[in-house]
């Protein structure tokens, strides 16, 4: 049974990629569309507000500028909040303002698409602060990786070096996508139990006699977003496993699907917009084809179980699961949370199987299965890039992608997207590992407690923000040093990935010949997904077999 509701969430995700797809083609296209009637106004209020001329593209520079411009005052904003919330409104229970460091980490993870929280949020957060400085950046951090993926497509797709406009896409996505999808969903979240309201905790009598005081909020707005942004964090300290986040088997299933529905249909678009649909097939192939290894890992691992269960007459490892959905449910959710970089959990990632817990990390590393918003299209276009340029050189031809060449600019800076994600993910562990008051964090001795560390900054280098919850990471040394990773984990490669995207669009455009490597077929897909595989087992496998691997060879 379990099996089936898997096959068929995989499969209504697959049949949403077209016509989700297609829309969001009309969303970028600046062309006039029937959409213009609803939303038009409403944009247009918004240029004029923000002095913004819609018909002005960007080229690469512009683009990057109006990024970073616009994420820096963001992030100081959310900053404030949150170190200012004990004097703002909407703070009914008192919550005091938040520490430093931990601010600066909050806001760094929630303006870089992150969500990775070192707090709880029904204890450490107002109300206000829980609108305004988490559910706010939820739309705008997920829309600026969008809106950065469509200006590559732009880029390696034109004839010139114009992107588009960055604060017309970032207005666009939010007004045609995110917001009504997510109101639509924050309604039906409400029919199924989430609490939705400003009003304080209540204190209810236990069926013991003794008193309980329980935890609301605007819990369905701030779910809806998360999941549909591929933001991931949460409410409540334990995240969608809690019954307020995630009550039932229909909400798990909205959960999962709003999670897979941008990343995949972002691929779609991809070979739409370069007129090459067989491209972006190409792509998602060779990106499925990880997904469902991974997806079969974690879902015969955590079914199998562990030698010391298996002692004790216990079939499966149904440790820090919620039995409402079971062993299938929870690893589909782990499969999905850390292949889309949501990093929202419906079960415990620390109590997984060594192999179980192998594949959330292995997931992030190469951080290119679909990806969040943009980045996991991204990453596969620099793998499809690196691909290229290393089979030109066997045959001893210049390399060429959509017709433009692939020369050294294009492989310095794709050099430099590649290697900053092993960079920020293994430097910073082993720092961990030599300072003493970091290692006091860790709860679990040995390969375990290896693993605890190094997922802490994998989640943070890949955006994700999902945790191995084994890990105190409320210090000043790991808000600090996971918030700088999580800045330079996203930006690095934005500036570098469109600096890519301007190089090519400057160039002329190759005619096909002969000689000319194809990029569209099956045989270009196995070489993609096995140069994925080999770069990141040569990088990661060292630390892998320190952690998960030593880990399931010693039980």
């Amino acid at each position: 049974m379990g099996i089936i509701q898997v096959a068929v969430t995989l499969l209504i995700a697959l049949l949403l990629i077209k016509p989700v797809g297609s829309y969001l083609v009309n969303v970028f296209s600046y062309e006039k569309t029937r959409l213009d009637r609803v939303f038009g106004p409403v944009e247009r209020l918004f240029y004029r507000i923000m002095g913004v001329h819609e018909e002005q593209s960007m080229d690469s520079k512009q683009y990057v500028t109006a990024v970073l411009f616009s994420n820096f005052v963001m992030m100081i904003l959310i900053y404030a909040v949150l170190r200012l919330q004990k004097y703002l409104p909407f703070n009914p229970d008192g919550i005091d303002n938040m520490p430093s460091a931990l601010a600066f980490n909050t806001a760094a993870s929630f303006i870089t698409n992150t969500n990775w929280q070192a707090y709880s949020g029904e204890s450490g957060l107002s109300y206000l602060s829980q609108m305004l400085a988490i559910t706010f950046p939820m739309f705008t951090s997920s829309a600026t990786g969008f809106a950065v993926a469509i200006a590559f497509i732009r880029g390696i797709s034109g004839n010139k070096n114009e992107l588009g406009n960055f604060y017309v896409d970032l207005v666009r996505l939010i007004t045609r996508v995110l917001l009504p999808l997510s109101f639509i969903a924050t309604l039906f979240l409400v029919f199924q139990g989430v609490p939705q309201t400003l009003h304080g905790a209540v204190t209810a009598t236990t069926l013991e006699g003794a008193n309980q005081v329980i935890t609301r909020g605007p819990v369905a707005s701030l779910e809806s977003i998360k999941h549909l942004g591929t933001n991931g964090g949460g409410y409540f300290g334990t995240n969608a496993a809690h019954p307020f986040e995630n009550p039932t088997p229909l909400t798990n299933l909205l959960h999962i699907l709003f999670m897979l529905l941008l990343p995949t249909s972002l691929i779609y678009v991809f070979g739409v917009m370069i007129k090459n649909k067989r491209q972006g097939w190409s792509v998602f192939a060779a990106m499925s084809v990880i997904f469902l290894i991974m997806l079969g890992t974690v879902l015969f691992q955590e079914y199998k179980g562990t030698p010391a269960l298996h002692a004790m007459g216990i079939h499966g490892n149904m440790e820090g699961k919620e039995v409402r959905f079971g062993f299938f449910e929870s690893a589909l959710f782990t499969a999905v949370t850390t292949a889309a970089t949501t990093g929202s959990v419906n079960n415990m990632h620390d109590s997984l199987t060594p192999l179980g817990g192998f594949v959330p990390l292995a997931e992030m590393m190469l951080n290119n299965v679909f990806g969040g918003k943009g980045v996991g299209l991204l990453n596969g276009l620099l793998y499809v890039i690196l691909s290229v340029f290393i089979c030109g050189l066997m045959v001893g031809r210049t390399p060429e992608f959509l017709g433009r060449k692939i020369e050294a600019k294009e492989m310095k800076l794709a050099s430099i997207a590649l290697l900053i994600h092993p960079i920020l993910i293994l430097v910073p562990t082993a720092l961990a590992f030599l300072r003493p008051e970091s290692m006091a964090s860790i709860l679990n001795p040995g390969s375990h407690g290896i693993s605890e560390v190094l997922y802490a900054f994998t989640s943070g280098a890949a955006n994700n923000g999902s945790a191995f919850a084994g890990l105190t990471a409320n210090t000043n040394f790991y808000n600090i040093s996971i918030g700088l990773v999580m800045l330079f984990g996203r930006y690095i490669s934005i500036i570098a990935m469109l600096a890519i995207a301007g190089s090519l669009a400057t160039k002329s455009r190759v005619a096909a010949s002969v000689g000319t490597f194809r990029t569209d077929t099956p045989l270009f897909t196995v070489i993609l997904l096995m140069m994925i595989l080999i770069i990141g087992a040569l990088t990661f496998f060292p630390a892998l077999a320190l952690g998960p691997i030593a880990e399931h060879l010693g039980m």
